[in-house]
């Protein structure tokens, strides 16, 4: 984020949307705009941007946009979706440019494939998957990677008086929980099954009732996958339920867009003098674990516009007992955040009352674990809540990880009373003889003993160390953005 001039906060943003003003310089017309047209547009004082087939005039947002004009002059008169879903996929664009928006991308007519070699693999996916092919190649773009990989995914179902399983078989090894993700509320049952950066789904609107207790069964050496539910009538169900759009289909995860479901708060407890956990409950019909290094967004609706925010599940404490991984109770969601006084998100989270319900996302990110299994050095560097991601990998490599030979944490905040879980951490570092903390303080008091200073390179060498001279290494880096900048640097 950049800093932005007076007046030009969301909240103001949101008050210029509803003004009544022209923000697209049409007077209201929409209009179909050629390639050609888009690319005439491409300068701060007229920019417009396509996303997903629909042209918005983005000038007047400019001096709103909380990452700064020069991110968005990165996309000016072009086709700016593949970077929006790189860094803001999350942000709900249609709610908060509905007022900019010019009209849709007229539309290309689509040339034939070239090459026999792809004519015939599509006529022979025609033949063995007969019309479920044109389900998947109309549903959304489609590249080769997922028609090759829809052969290997399918999935049946079968039923008792009391029980309906459906099976899913995505021929995986090391299938696991973090893997699968299933809700099943009001009749309507979701079940997607993440592969990398593709996905599966399975979604249905179920021939009859259920209850709202779901389980998940997964085999994790041969990749089945069973989800079961409870009938509500001890009835004979004809079929499993109608396709919804999206049903039996394997595209980029990207592509699949982002699901919500509604968690009600259950605690709200605080950390430091501006920072506070909160405890969600997920839906009983739902399978959800956040991985490691993974990120989920919140959602809630501020002054009649969608607004969507990023943030990583932690854990309600720092074990200090390591003689087992800790299992996810797959019941709660909790979420360390700063409340910042004049903060239009944060201020309506932390207005929310036990027992009210806010939107979480399914997970994002691409942080694998096989980095941190290959590793003999963790060097973890956070600044402020950008300790909240590392809470989860501490605990992964501390537990489960016996190559490594030190986990490191360099944690900088301004003051004393800005450091997140300190005692915990203290214990932590006393306890495992492998994890090493180090705080560093920007504004610390005159009583402050330790090291002082911002993230630079005279500071970070005297604490980012190999064990060993040929010991492999991985750093990560979270905080703010010129933080992490200067950390990469």
């Amino acid at each position: 984020q950049v800093p932005l001039k007076p007046g030009r906060s969301l909240m103001d943003w949101i008050r210029l949307t509803k003004s009544g003003k022209d923000l697209t310089g049409l007077k209201g017309r929409l209009v179909e705009v050629t390639e050609d047209e888009l690319s005439k547009h491409n300068r701060r004082e007229d920019c417009w941007i396509c996303i997903r087939g629909f042209v918005y005039n983005v000038t007047p947002y400019m001096e709103y946009h909380p990452g700064g004009e020069d991110e968005l002059m990165k996309a000016a008169g072009t086709d700016g979706t593949d970077l929006f879903d790189q860094v803001h996929r999350w942000v709900n664009y249609e709610s908060m440019l509905k007022e900019c928006l010019v009209g849709r991308m007229a539309v290309k007519p689509i040339a034939a494939p070239k090459g026999e070699l792809l004519l015939h693999i599509l006529i022979l996916l025609q033949q063995i998957l007969e019309d479920e092919i044109f389900v998947l190649i109309c549903s959304k773009k489609v590249d080769f990677f997922s028609l090759l990989y829809f052969l290997f995914y399918s999935y049946d179902w079968f039923q008792t008086d009391s029980l309906v399983t459906i099976v899913i078989y995505t021929k995986q090894k090391d299938m696991n929980a973090e893997l699968v993700i299933v809700d099943c509320q009001d009749k309507q049952l979701r079940g997607e099954i993440i592969l990398d950066d593709h996905s599966y789904l399975v979604k249905v609107d179920l021939d009859h009732a259920v209850s709202e207790d779901v389980a998940v069964n997964i085999a994790e050496k041969i990749g089945k996958v069973e989800i079961v539910l409870n009938k509500k009538d001890n009835i004979h169900w004809k079929m499993l339920g109608q396709p919804c759009e999206g049903h039996n289909t394997f595209i980029k995860h990207t592509d699949r867009g982002l699901f919500y479901r509604k968690c009600k708060l259950v605690s709200k407890t605080e950390v430091t003098h501006d920072t506070k956990l909160f405890c969600l409950l997920l839906p009983k019909g739902t399978h959800l674990c956040v991985p490691t290094g993974h990120h989920v967004y919140l959602k809630q609706i501020i002054a009649g516009t969608e607004v969507v925010k990023p943030y990583t599940p932690v854990l309600p404490f720092l074990p200090l007992d390591f003689q087992e991984p800790p299992r996810h109770d797959g019941v709660h969601i909790y979420l360390m955040i700063k409340i910042y006084s004049h903060g239009l998100f944060t201020l309506a989270l932390d207005h929310l009352q036990i027992g009210d319900y806010i939107s979480v996302s399914n997970p994002e990110g691409n942080f694998k674990k096989s980095q941190v299994q290959i590793s003999e050095d963790l060097l973890l560097l956070a600044g402020g809540t950008g300790f909240t991601p590392m809470v989860k990998l501490l605990n992964f490599a501390l537990t489960e990880v016996n190559c490594l030979r030190t986990v490191k944490l360099i944690f900088f905040n301004k003051t004393e009373e800005d450091i997140l879980w300190r005692n915990q951490l203290e214990q932590l570092a006393l306890k495992n003889e492998r994890f090493e903390v180090q705080f560093i303080l920007s504004q610390p008091s005159k009583d402050w003993v330790g090291k002082q200073g911002k993230i630079s390179t005279s500071l970070l060498s005297e604490f980012v160390k190999r064990s060993r001279r040929d010991s492999k290494v991985l750093i990560c880096i979270c905080g703010p953005a010129p933080f992490t900048e200067q950390g990469v640097q």
